[in-house]
């Protein structure tokens, strides 16, 4: 079985990690995995696994570059032949879908995130996340948002959570040196309380919330924005305005990007993720349950499957500075906290095994 999975970039996101997760599925089943991207840092993982990169602007919303990306793909389908197209984002979804009709082969969807539509003309960009054969929604949440947004038939989507994956995210195998370097990079009190608020730098994903929140907690807290910008410098600005409004400058720091968040989470004692508009699902989240840390999160969307309040997180309003300040206290004095039954808890629901597993299985079906 050869399968084409078109994405925009390689980088370190969720949709890409799961594209890399799923190539390994391939390639351990005997399959072919392809993915058409322009690249980034995730490149190399795909090589090292015997995937197939075939690297070009395939996620370019530029209406001139949409036959010449469609012609690409009826190429790759042609010459490789590839027995199921699987778009994971908007752009490229379209001369996908194009490609596989063209070419007679299946077509799947894989609905990876909570698309804004103020109007008809975005709800029918969005739709042809809607155009698969199959649907694969990436929560129950999502699962819900694509029937009542789309009006699609429940029967058409199939559930597969993100995963975590486990072997990574394992407090036993990291090395203290790991430990050691990462506390080192952030310049940090050992003895603070630390806060870790992971994700890209962007308004949605609640740094200010988390910011303001911080305001209102004890001078031996210390928040760790880690993530990507992505050129976002008037947001970034608008941060460091927020943190000189509250007198927070040697409280909150900004490392950027990490590819070491295994690491990054086994040094802070409490995972936050305060974004204010709901997540599809989430892995900050599932991330920290398997690594043992306590975890706070916003209470919508994803996190309301992933995160058993009072048991192995908690969930606050979201945008509630003062709700969040008072959750990440009680988790930072969380005598009774059960990490071993957290890790559990993703094991059984989000591990990647499972995300591979069923995936898989919706190959088969739409093979049969």
């Amino acid at each position: 079985m050869n399968v084409l999975q078109i994405v925009p970039e390689l980088n370190a996101g969720g949709v890409e990690r799961t594209t890399i997760e799923i190539a390994e599925a391939l390639r351990g089943a005997g399959h072919t995995a392809h993915v058409a991207s322009a690249g980034g840092r995730l490149e190399g993982e795909l090589d090292a696994l015997g995937g197939r990169l075939h690297k070009f602007d395939v996620g370019s919303k530029n209406l001139l570059k949409y036959r010449q990306n469609k012609k690409a793909l009826i190429e790759i389908i042609r010459d490789y032949d590839i027995d199921i197209v699987h778009a994971r984002s908007r752009a490229p979804a379209w001369p996908g879908f194009a490609a596989a009709k063209a070419t007679g082969k299946p077509f799947l969807t894989t609905y990876h995130g909570i698309y804004n539509a103020n109007s008809n003309l975005k709800r029918r960009y969005n739709g042809i996340m809607t155009q698969g054969e199959l649907i694969i929604a990436n929560s129950l949440y999502t699962k819900f948002h694509i029937v009542a947004e789309h009006g699609i038939d429940p029967d058409k989507i199939r559930v597969i959570p993100r995963a975590v994956d486990m072997e990574r995210f394992d407090l036993a195998d990291l090395h203290p040196r790991q430990i050691e370097a990462q506390f080192k990079a952030w310049d940090v009190p050992l003895d603070s309380h630390l806060v870790l608020l992971p994700g890209r730098l962007t308004r949605w994903k609640g740094q200010l919330v988390a910011i303001e929140a911080l305001s209102h907690l004890p001078d031996d807290y210390a928040l760790i924005c880690m993530g990507d910008a992505q050129g976002r410098d008037e947001y970034i600005a608008e941060m460091h305005a927020a943190c000189a409004k509250y007198k927070l400058e040697h409280r909150v720091i900004l490392p950027g990007h990490s590819t070491e968040v295994p690491a990054a989470i086994a040094c802070a004692d409490i995972i936050i993720s305060a974004s204010t508009d709901p997540e599809a699902f989430g892995r900050v989240a599932a991330e920290a349950q398997a690594m043992q840390r306590p975890i706070v999160a916003t209470a919508h969307g994803g996190a309301l499957e992933t995160v058993i309040d009072g048991k192995t997180g908690f969930l606050v309003p979201p945008g509630d500075a003062g709700a969040l300040a008072k959750s990440i206290e009680k988790a930072a004095n969380w005598d009774d906290y059960d990490g071993p039954a957290a890790r559990a808890h993703i094991l059984d629901n989000f591990s990647k095994q499972r995300l591979q597993r069923d995936t898989l299985a919706v190959y088969k079906e739409l093979m049969t």
